[in-house]
């Protein structure tokens, strides 16, 4: 992807979904299993990006003679994803960003405390663009009606049911009083600014639903960034 992009692609890494994992058969560990695990990749996967002919054998993986043979002139950044202390400390030494999914500025002062001090802060929000409103917030509900659980929720769930199951009771409303919907520009900046004030200085904004992408890019280039930049310099 580094080399497709011609340079701007992250690599972007955190501890697991059991969503994804459960199904190789490997078992799902415990949180402070997979945050060590993590930091094991993280090492392997950056030598093999300053393309070493890589052998390891550690607590959790074990690598023989791998290496990747086209290398971009410039590393992709890894980025490691944050939800707690343990997880800052890993991103804070060993990342050359971070990633958050709420605005928690305890988050980026462990990941300053724990070496990060100086590399990019990136919030992820999730938005559902439309000009019918009550079109985008039926299709943020259909879609991420989880996203309000928070990380140690949804990291657990193991498949569609169990998601179903624990979102079965999550309402339009409130889907649509955490995730901004429809065309209002005041609501989008209202639910962006928050990761502003807590310290973060990148925001990606994750458009709900395929059909909407290039008319959310149109707008956002003519209305939202303007407005972004214009609540951002008061």
């Amino acid at each position: 992807m580094q080399l497709l992009s011609e340079g701007r692609f992250r690599l972007g890494l955190g501890s697991g979904e059991n969503l994804n994992e459960h199904v190789v058969g490997g078992g799902w560990p415990a949180a402070s299993v997979r945050v060590e695990k993590l930091e094991e990749a993280v090492g392997i996967i950056r030598a093999l990006f300053d393309g070493e002919t890589v052998n390891h054998r550690g607590p959790h993986f074990e690598v023989r003679d791998a290496r990747l043979w086209d290398l971009p002139d410039t590393p992709p950044p890894i980025g490691v994803a944050v939800s707690g202390d343990r997880s800052c400390q890993v991103a804070g030494r060993l990342a050359d960003l971070v990633i958050a999914t709420q605005p928690r500025a305890e988050l980026i002062d462990a990941f300053d405390r724990y070496g990060g001090a100086g590399k990019p802060r990136v919030g992820q929000l999730p938005v559902s663009y439309g000009t019918d409103r009550a079109a985008a917030v039926a299709r943020a509900h259909d879609q991420f009606r989880w996203f309000g659980f928070g990380w140690k929720v949804n990291s657990e769930l193991p498949g569609p049911a169990g998601f179903e199951g624990a979102s079965q009771f999550v309402s339009p409303e409130t889907v649509a009083a955490s995730i901004p919907c429809g065309d209002d520009v005041d609501a989008f900046v209202e639910a962006v600014l928050p990761y502003a004030d807590a310290g973060f200085d990148e925001i990606a904004l994750v458009q709900v639903g395929g059909d909407q992408q290039v008319p959310f890019i149109r707008w956002a280039e003519k209305t939202l960034l303007p407005a972004l930049r214009a609540a951002l310099r008061r």
